[in-house]
């Protein structure tokens, strides 16, 4: 299981920004994928979670209505849209999966495989 995010860099407050996440050695048609961020000195917070089977949505309350996610299963990726960006939107953004079906809310302890994260950096 191989999971990589990639899209992150460095905007302005208010901009917009779209990540990417590749996964390989097995099917995200069969397994639910979340985006979890970790700002510098702060714990790991679990941003948003897609399902596999009906592809129910799950966002933390401070991204939502703000990011979207988004999953391309003949491609084998999930995306998240991210909109309004503020300066506490700043961390390393990863994609992960438990190999499950569903979402457990955002949480990212649900998750045991991590592909390396993408910086995003939004400046005031």
């Amino acid at each position: 299981v191989q999971l990589q995010a990639s899209g992150g860099g460095l905007v302005q407050t208010g901009g917009s920004l779209r990540l990417s996440c590749a996964a390989s050695g097995f099917s995200i048609g069969n397994a639910a994928i979340g985006w979890v961020r970790q700002a510098p000195g702060k714990e790991r917070e679990g941003v948003s979670c897609i399902s596999n089977l009906d592809s129910d949505t799950k966002y933390a309350d401070d991204v939502k209505g703000r990011f979207t996610i988004s999953r391309d299963d003949a491609k084998n990726m999930v995306y998240l849209e991210m909109n309004s960006l503020k300066p506490e939107d700043t961390a390393v953004y990863y994609c992960a999966t438990g190999l499950e079906s569903s979402c457990r809310g955002t949480s990212w302890a649900q998750f045991r495989f991590w592909g390396k994260g993408t910086l995003v950096t939004v400046s005031s």
